[in-house]
């Protein structure tokens, strides 16, 4: 069954009560999050997928491996670049425990914006400490006690040297200096322990002294004034790093009886204080969630299964044949096996049967709405991979806009749009549509990536060497190599009015992990293996020599606007010189390009193809 609330849908197994259950959970969730960043809306900018599995036997078979073995955790959070996925096993108490920090970690990624890793993480750990009953909640805990699953703390793996010590007891050591944490970037072997138990004191004291603001202004002097750490710290908090560390540590020796590590005897002594510290009635109620329930049919549910479980590499195999199975018996046959199979065919780059796939499940059901999402990625995917324009522009232009009828905020579907509409020449629709998905998911600099080229497309050269300038130091190296390969380019682009992607190629990627993450720590073994894990894909820049030719422009043919075809008759001989969107192709001595011009005297530059045919820059009018 579907159990549907207003921000959730949960399919389970387990019945309607512990689905219910499991709802008010993730409502209590989400609205504790928003009470902290005192947030009236949170929007989910990519689709949010629930399973709840009433058996650990059922859970086992799709959870994710680790050193051979299933994860111990009772649930586990699988990102994507088209939706995220929950699983949990509903026979673990509290199972949603074991995806409160992914939880928090997608909701930061698209209501907050960008920040450093201390913040994310210290947040994440900080949230992860609550607990939830029907009419009361905690938080604040060391979030490294009392968890009813077996787990490696942060920053210690199961068979590292060091024993494993709570958040209070690292605390208790040296600190690091604070604009080292701030400024700190993972090494080969991620962040040391004790940047983790520093990062949740941080945001501890932020949250319980009302900083937020001054952490806002923190980041918007580091994110996009690239202000040093050291000085940022000064404006924002108005003391120095050194001060502010001394605040944060005075802060944490005055929680009670946190000032010094627990006994041995008593191990749970920092675990109970710091549950009992922070304890506040439950935002939300029982009788304040509405559920609704529909009954899935068990093919439908089994193909979902099978969907999710496709996204985990040693799962990958056994999911495949379960749809085939499903689709090969008429009785079962549906939609969701159909489109399943054929998003693993797109991450096998088998374009033709993933066609045939996505053509049966539009059969089946023409209103499932990821079947004709994947219709426009499935085009999206095929020009990537054959460095061509999309084919069927308009087609795709229309199953993006009925998908975000259906879901206004999918961030990516609206990225996927302002390609579409790049293409098809219509730059301001295109700008806005990329804007909108920006608001949606602030964090993803692929989006800003593609804006640049986009503001390169319209002429606007100052505004795309700004967001070049600004994701030139950016942490993803795709993304830096491209804004730096855009300044590089920039002049010829200004001087010559050409875009990187002219050779016909789709200018800009989609993103790999909107949610800025990557998979979770229990996923991580599975996806880092897994050959449909891509980064973003850097534009293609044109590198053929630019030419002059003098001659007479016989005809124009506009036939496939905006694609444009013009002869040119020389003294050597006639010429075809084609423009994929003669709309923003540079023109001297007129206005704008015209389909109508005939027998006119002309100079242009272009790129050549083969011996009689190539790529128009510019045409001046004689």
């Amino acid at each position: 069954m579907r159990v549907n609330s207003a921000h959730f849908s949960i399919l389970t197994d387990g019945g309607d009560k512990k689905g219910r259950e499991l709802s008010l959970r993730l409502e209590q969730m989400r609205d504790i999050f928003a009470q902290l960043f005192l947030k009236t809306r949170l929007q989910l900018s990519e689709p949010l997928d629930v399973i709840a599995l009433r058996s650990e036997e059922e859970y086992i078979r799709v959870a994710p491996v680790r050193q051979g073995q299933p994860i111990s955790a009772p649930g586990f959070f699988l990102p994507g670049e088209d939706r995220n996925y929950i699983v949990l096993d509903l026979s673990a108490e509290d199972s949603w425990r074991a995806i409160a920090h992914d939880f928090a970690r997608m909701l930061l990624h698209f209501n907050y914006p960008p920040t450093q890793e201390w913040f994310d993480e210290g947040f994440a750990q900080y949230f992860s400490s609550l607990h939830l009953e029907d009419n009361q909640a905690s938080m604040g805990g060391d979030p490294t006690q009392n968890v009813p699953w077996d787990r490696a703390l942060p920053g210690q793996s199961p068979a590292a040297s060091e024993p494993a010590r709570s958040f209070v007891e690292r605390l208790n050591r040296p600190w690091l200096p604070m604009a080292e944490l701030f400024a700190m970037r993972p090494g080969s072997a991620g962040y040391p322990p004790m940047f983790y138990a520093q990062s949740w004191m941080v945001m501890h004291y932020l949250l319980k002294q009302n900083r937020l603001s001054e952490a806002g202004t923190y980041f918007g002097l580091v994110e996009i004034k690239n202000v040093a750490v050291e000085p940022a710290i000064e404006q924002a908090f108005g003391m120095s790093g050194v001060q502010f560390e001394q605040a944060v540590k005075d802060y944490f020796h005055s929680l009670p009886r946190w000032s010094q590590p627990p006994e041995p005897t008593h191990p749970q002594t920092a675990a109970s204080s710091g549950r009992d510290a922070h304890q506040f009635p439950a935002p939300l109620g029982a009788g304040d969630v509405g559920n609704s329930i529909q009954d899935v049919p068990d093919a439908q549910a089994r193909a979902l299964l099978a969907e999710m479980s496709l996204r985990l590499q040693v799962h990958r195999a056994p999911a495949e044949k379960d749809l085939k199975s499903i689709v090969g018996d008429s009785t079962t046959d549906n939609a969701i096996a159909h489109r399943a199979l054929a998003w693993a065919s797109m991450e096998r780059k088998e374009f033709e049967p993933a066609g045939q796939e996505l053509a049966r499940a539009a059969e089946l059901d023409p209103r499932d709405f990821w079947a004709r999402y994947y219709l426009a990625l499935l085009k999206f995917r095929f020009a990537e991979s054959s460095k061509q324009p999309f084919e069927g522009v308009s087609n795709m232009i229309q199953d993006l806009l009925s998908v975000l009828d259906w879901n206004p905020e999918f961030a990516e579907a609206r990225n996927l749009l302002a390609l579409a509409r790049l293409q098809g020449g219509g730059i301001r629709s295109a700008k806005e549509s990329i804007q909108a998905a920006i608001q949606l998911s602030p964090r993803n600099q692929q989006y800003l990536l593609n804006l640049a080229q986009i503001e390169l497309a319209g002429k606007r050269w100052e505004e795309a060497r700004l967001l070049f300038d600004r994701l030139k130091s950016s942490p993803d190296p795709q993304i830096a190599q491209a804004a730096r390969q855009g300044l590089e380019d920039l002049p010829i682009l200004k001087k010559y009015g050409v875009l990187p992607q002219s050779s016909g190629a789709p200018g800009a990627g989609s993103s790999a992990h909107p949610t800025g993450h990557g998979p979770g720590p229990e996923a991580q073994n599975d996806a880092s293996s897994d050959p449909g894990e891509t980064g973003p894909v850097e534009p293609a820049l044109d590198r053929r020599k630019v030419q002059f030719l003098r001659g007479r422009l016989i005809q124009v043919d506009c036939s496939q606007d905006p694609v444009a075809i013009v002869t040119i008759r020389t003294s050597s001989g006639t010429v075809k010189l084609r423009t994929s969107n003669y709309k923003s192709l540079l023109t001297v001595g007129a206005e704008e390009f015209s389909c109508q011009w005939a027998n006119r005297p002309v100079v242009v530059n272009y790129k050549a193809g083969g011996k009689a045919d190539g790529d128009l820059v510019s045409v001046e009018l004689q």
